[in-house]
């Protein structure tokens, strides 16, 4: 099986979106498993709708749809990687969905 580690982007066997994998390295090494968001093409930018783009894929990142996968069950292929200062966004934004009031 390909490694695959935070900021890859990836596709799923059955789906059409790209998927960006956002859990941090060590869950990835320790489970086994990832969290990942839908990336899609032509979606407006918004808050947790964030632009993001690799050097041959780019999409907005719905970062509200996260889910929880098992690679090895579903299929998954690295297509590209985004910066790591895009990463930080992404973080930042998902990160902010549960902190408190």
């Amino acid at each position: 099986m390909q490694k695959i580690f935070q900021g890859d982007l990836i596709r799923i066997s059955g789906f059409s979106a790209m998927f960006l994998v956002v859990s941090k390295n060590a869950f990835i090494n320790h489970t086994g498993m990832l969290h990942v968001c839908p990336v899609l093409k032509n979606e407006s930018e918004g808050p947790l709708h964030i632009i993001v783009s690799g050097e041959r894929e780019k999409g907005t990142v719905i970062c509200e749809q996260i889910k929880l996968i098992d690679p090895a069950i579903r299929g998954c292929n690295r297509i590209d990687r985004i910066s790591y200062y895009q990463l930080m966004n992404i973080s930042d934004a998902i990160q902010g969905i549960f902190e408190y009031d």
